[in-house]
C-alpha cells in the first residue's frame, strides 16, 4: 500500500491514491486540479522517504470536488443575574478534495 502524509493549510493527512478527504477552504473551483508541495512523508514500493523537514521534489496531485460549508455551530455567551444573553452561530467553509497522484521523482 503506498501511502503519504501531507500538509494542506494547518493540518496533516495521511493520503493514498482516490482518497477523498475534507480539509479547510482551499482557493479554487470545483473540477478544478491542485498541486500541493508540502509532503512530509511518502512510501512507495516498500521504501519509505521521510523529509527533513519536507520530501523533496515530491508533490501531491488533487482534484477539488465541491466547496461547501460544515453543519452550523452555536456559541452562546451568558453571565448569570444580570441578564445577559449573545447567541451567535458560525459555519466553517470546507472543501472536498480527491487525491489523484502521488509523485515521487
Amino acid at each position: 500500500m503506498n501511502y503519504a502524509i501531507v500538509k494542506i493549510g494547518c493540518q496533516q493527512f495521511k493520503i493514498s491514491e482516490g482518497d477523498v478527504i475534507i480539509t479547510e477552504k482551499i482557493i479554487g473551483k470545483a473540477k478544478e486540479k491542485v498541486i500541493f508541495k508540502e509532503v512530509l512523508l511518502v512510501f512507495r514500493d516498500k521504501k519509505l522517504m521521510i523529509g527533513q523537514p519536507l520530501v523533496e521534489k515530491a508533490k501531491i496531485e488533487a482534484e477539488i470536488m465541491e466547496q461547501f460549508k460544515d453543519k452550523k455551530l452555536r456559541v452562546a455567551k451568558f453571565k448569570a443575574k444580570s441578564r445577559y444573553r449573545r447567541v451567535q452561530g458560525h459555519r466553517q467553509l470546507k472543501t472536498k478534495i480527491k487525491i489523484i497522484k502521488i509523485s515521487v521523482p
